[in-house]
């Protein structure tokens, strides 16, 4: 088998059939791995998954797909979210940029907006001048399919396709501290810093609900988002980090002060702002064991370069 698929999912998204689906009937043979982190177990028609891993707890994307990936065959990884439909095709390209590309450890076509496929849902990952990692082109118009195979800074998680012997170098593939959010991120920078690369391919296409399980989470979702984004940014900028970290605050406040004063919304932006001071605690916590005094992971003139 050349190709294994691993699924996380805790049971929550209503998408997980027809996601499974669309990898059964991709058109390339294929290894179908679930990891079922719910309360509950999931109850799976027969035939869309080789294997459902049940860990007992909730390992996060990161602890999930790490067992998921320990288990699978494939000489080639691909992670994709429980919300994600991949469209016929999607597996083939990928893997055909990753057998052209030895040096590539990963790849991703573009992800589309489920409910608007024609606006761009990601591109790849990068690190805007907040230091902020963001989905590349997100809401832009989808680019054509026939556009050339292109250098990102790394791929999103959402739905990627990885070289597994990239990922043996990399171990733990996702570091299991970071739970979910920015898992993908901090994988990117290490797998650049080992001299991998990643490739956007715009011929593989899939639509995105958008965190459709993180939308449960409220107030842990951006807990996680926005303590994780200190801790993968120190990991990847050692010592420049530190005189980075007053943009990382102010970003984060400003992004409080809007939660506070908007007026629409209430619930939502409560459990933004509560987040966002939960994510300072956490950041604070771990700091210590992530921040580093040598050079940075990668360049940060490289960094810089990918938009």
């Amino acid at each position: 088998m050349s190709l294994s698929a691993i699924v996380p999912t805790l049971g929550r998204s209503p998408l997980l059939v027809p996601c499974l689906e669309a990898l059964r009937h991709d058109g390339h043979e294929i290894e179908i791995i679930v990891v079922d982190q719910g309360e509950r177990p999931v109850d799976l028609p027969a035939g869309l998954a080789d294997r459902v891993l049940r860990p007992g707890r909730n390992l996060g994307f990161a602890g999930g797909t790490n067992q998921g990936i320990a288990a699978a065959s494939g000489r080639f990884v691909a992670t994709v979210n429980d919300d994600v439909l991949i469209a016929p095709g999607w597996s083939a390209a990928l893997l055909a940029a990753l057998e052209a590309d030895p040096r590539a450890a990963a790849a991703q076509g573009v992800n589309l907006l489920l409910d608007q496929p024609d606006l761009i849902d990601g591109c790849g990952i990068a690190w805007n001048r907040w230091w902020q990692a963001v989905q590349i082109g997100h809401g832009m118009p989808a680019p054509p399919v026939a556009d050339g195979v292109r250098e990102i800074f790394g791929v999103s998680a959402t739905a990627a396709v990885f070289r597994r012997a990239a990922l043996t170098d990399s171990s733990p593939p996702f570091d299991p501290r970071l739970l979910s959010y920015y898992e993908d991120v901090e994988l990117a920078g290490r797998l650049r810093a080992a001299g991998w690369r990643a490739l956007l391919v715009p011929a593989a296409r899939a639509r995105h609900a958008g965190s459709a399980t993180g939308r449960t989470m409220s107030r842990e979702r951006w807990r996680l988002i926005y303590g994780n984004r200190w801790l993968a940014a120190a990991s990847l900028l050692g010592r420049s980090f530190w005189p980075r970290l007053p943009w990382l605050a102010l970003r984060d406040l400003l992004d409080l002060g809007q939660a506070v004063l908007r007026r629409d919304g209430w619930h939502q932006n409560t459990a933004l702002a509560g987040g966002i001071v939960a994510g300072w605690g956490r950041a604070l916590r771990h700091l210590p064991a992530w921040s580093r005094w040598s050079a940075p992971a990668v360049p940060v003139r490289a960094i810089r370069g990918f938009r």
